[in-house]
């Protein structure tokens, strides 16, 4: 029988195990792609997000209108999700004098709070990111168990033909050995946008946790906002982080 040696005659020739594990090797280099562009397009925002909060944030008239600058809503900006976890954390402990509440002090409050809120950005950060692991890690042996099974299935067809010669050998052998390239080119992508991703989430988390540290002083010291003028506008330029009354 004669045999075309290309990746349409591998399908073509192919049995059910060879296409099953193609086809299983695309649906995860379409969802490590999928993971990996929505994901780095998230990132480029939160960056942009993270900009806003570091610098005009603290540069509004009052709370209310830092919120206006954070853009977005608070599922997708996590900097905008502190300032209102902390803002309604405040609030409860006030009405919550009488039960368990009440009886933390608001700074014990305030941090439980905002580390709640980190926590969950982190979860929404790091979503999708166990996908690319899991390509990265088993991609080159699903192509692996298609390159065994084709070497098999190959040597299979050579026996009852009784033909063993090096072009009847090389063109079947060949053709499963490109079941092995079809799961590294899978799992390189896949583990690459794993790092890089990490390594963004990582810096992000750090502005996260600055950020929250510098709303814990706000929002427990109480200290009046403290304006200077700049062109003839108060603008916000600190918060005091000295207990009242200290």
């Amino acid at each position: 029988m004669e045999r075309h040696f290309s990746l349409m005659g591998m399908w073509a020739q192919g049995d059910a195990v060879t296409r099953g594990v193609a086809i299983v090797l695309l649906l995860m280099s379409i969802a490590s792609w999928y993971v990996i562009v929505t994901r780095v397009m998230g990132q480029v925002r939160q960056r942009r997000m993270a900009q806003m909060a570091t610098t005009e944030f603290w540069h509004a008239q009052s709370f209310s209108q830092g919120l206006q600058l954070l853009e977005g809503a608070r599922e997708v900006n996590p900097f905008r999700h502190l300032a209102e976890e902390g803002r309604d954390a405040v609030a409860h402990h006030r009405e919550s004098q009488g039960d368990l509440h009440g009886q933390l002090t608001l700074s014990d409050w305030v941090t439980s709070c905002l580390k709640r809120a980190i926590d969950e950005s982190v979860e929404r950060m790091q979503s999708g990111l166990s996908v690319l692991a899991s390509v990265g890690a088993t991609a080159p042996f699903v192509g692996l168990l298609g390159t065994v099974w084709g070497i098999f299935h190959a040597l299979i067809s050579i026996g009852f033909t009784g033909q063993a010669s090096i072009d009847q050998v090389a063109g079947p052998v060949g053709e499963s050995l490109v079941m092995t390239a079809f799961g590294l080119v899978v799992a390189i992508p896949a583990v690459l946008g794993y790092n890089t991703l990490t390594r963004g989430n990582n810096a992000l988390l750090g502005r996260i946790n600055r950020f929250a540290h510098d709303l814990h002083a706000y929002f427990v010291t109480g200290a009046p906002v403290v304006r200077a003028e700049a062109g003839g506008k108060p603008v916000l330029t600190s918060v005091k982080t000295t207990r009242q009354g200290s």
